[in-house]
């Protein structure tokens, strides 16, 4: 066998573990793994509140980290995920930190279809689990309206991107009210005429500018706060 078939051989080889690895780590449990491990856990005085999210989350503390310093503000978006890779890691992004309050924004990449075929039925099934299992260990929820996309830019191929939006964002607020969780409607702010994102509030149609985090932030403030005097209510006689 010569050396340019053995390199290609080795390459190939390499290659194939290094997917094996990605797909062994699906939900890309080991992200937080460390932080995780150093974060301790909240007493019961802080208001500790734990960011469930994709890019859009994980954005907010890599544009306006801000927002998040000074206070029990503890962000875990991974960019690209799905709401199964979510459910997947929830027990240890989120239940093992014993927060107060869990903001969930998710689905949007389901729809555009990232892991595969996705309809809001499965996507609503994820978001509920996400909110049973977080009302089973004492953290109130907030549920956040999917942001408006007109189209996705790496998935044009998906069609009637508002209608679904809207659909699934319906499907929310319902389950929100029927679960005693707290509806964040970030969609009703930001959407303009197309039911998608201004160029102003995101130059990709999808990922929120500086100004687009500074329409989420009081949004979120106002539904964080209404889940805390939740927690404090249920928990004031304990």
């Amino acid at each position: 066998m010569n050396t340019i078939i053995k390199t290609t051989l080795l390459a190939i080889i390499a290659m194939c573990f290094s997917i094996n690895a990605d797909a062994q780590d699906w939900a890309n449990l080991n992200r937080f793994k460390e932080a995780n491990s150093k974060l301790g856990i909240s007493t019961t005085c802080n208001d500790r509140v734990v960011f469930m999210g994709n890019s859009i989350t994980q954005g907010w503390i890599d544009n306006v980290p801000s927002f998040f310093e000074g206070r029990e503000f503890i962000n875990r978006g991974i960019g690209g995920q799905t709401t199964p890779q979510m459910l997947l890691r929830f027990r240890q992004d989120v239940i093992d930190l014993k927060p107060k309050v869990v903001v969930i924004l998710a689905g949007t990449n389901d729809i555009a279809g990232n892991t595969g075929p996705s309809t809001l039925e499965m996507i609503e099934d994820n978001i509920r689990s996400m909110t049973e299992l977080a009302h089973a260990n004492g953290i109130e929820v907030v549920l956040c309206s999917v942001l408006p996309v007109f189209k996705y830019p790496w998935r044009e191929s998906v069609t009637d991107v508002p209608e679904k939006i809207m659909e699934l964002n319906r499907r929310i607020q319902k389950y929100a009210s029927a679960s005693g969780s707290v509806y964040c409607d970030y969609f009703s702010e930001m959407a303009d005429d197309r039911n998608g994102l201004p160029p102003t509030l995101a130059k990709d149609e999808v990922h929120p500018t500086l100004e687009g985090y500074a329409i989420m932030a009081p949004i979120a403030e106002r539904a964080i706060a209404q889940a805390l005097t939740i927690w404090n209510m249920k928990n004031i006689k304990k």
